[in-house]
């Protein structure tokens, strides 16, 4: 069994969105356990990367085995100290994941430049609640 991190710093991703653009959105995320972040170039690459560092920080704790055609590759990563304030071209959100059930992620997401926080009882629910705010971003966008 891998070892647990401890610590509330390591339950906050920061996820920046650079581009949303016919509803694909790309961008980067920062956890203070990756070095240097990971990048995303689509909605399903940000998924599979998000819950692959929180199986290698076993944080929280997946509440049912992953099921896969393959094993997964061995992860080298390092847990840096810091978290750098990052921010999104378009939108930037502080991503709280506190429960892994069901097969899914509950927690609560902040979207920085609006001051608003929700929580979120599924990884669809996020979806919807991110959708929200970046195509309000895309709207008031094209109107300027």
């Amino acid at each position: 069994m891998q070892n647990r991190i401890c610590g509330n710093e390591y339950r906050t991703t920061i996820v920046c969105i650079d581009s949303y653009e016919q509803g694909v959105l790309s961008g980067r995320f920062y956890n203070p356990y990756l070095k240097d972040g990971a990048v995303f170039q689509s909605l399903t690459q940000f998924l599979l990367k998000m819950e692959q560092t929180l199986d290698t920080m076993n944080l929280p704790q997946s509440f049912t085995a992953v099921r896969a055609f393959a094993p997964p590759p061995p992860t080298n990563a390092v847990i840096s100290p810091t978290l750098k304030q990052q921010e999104g071209a378009l939108a930037t959100f502080a991503l709280r994941i506190i429960f892994r059930q069901n097969s899914s992620w509950q927690g609560s997401i902040t979207w920085l430049e609006a001051g608003r926080e929700q929580s979120f009882r599924s990884v669809l629910e996020l979806i919807f609640l991110m959708d929200s705010a970046l195509s309000g971003q895309e709207s008031a966008i094209r109107s300027s």
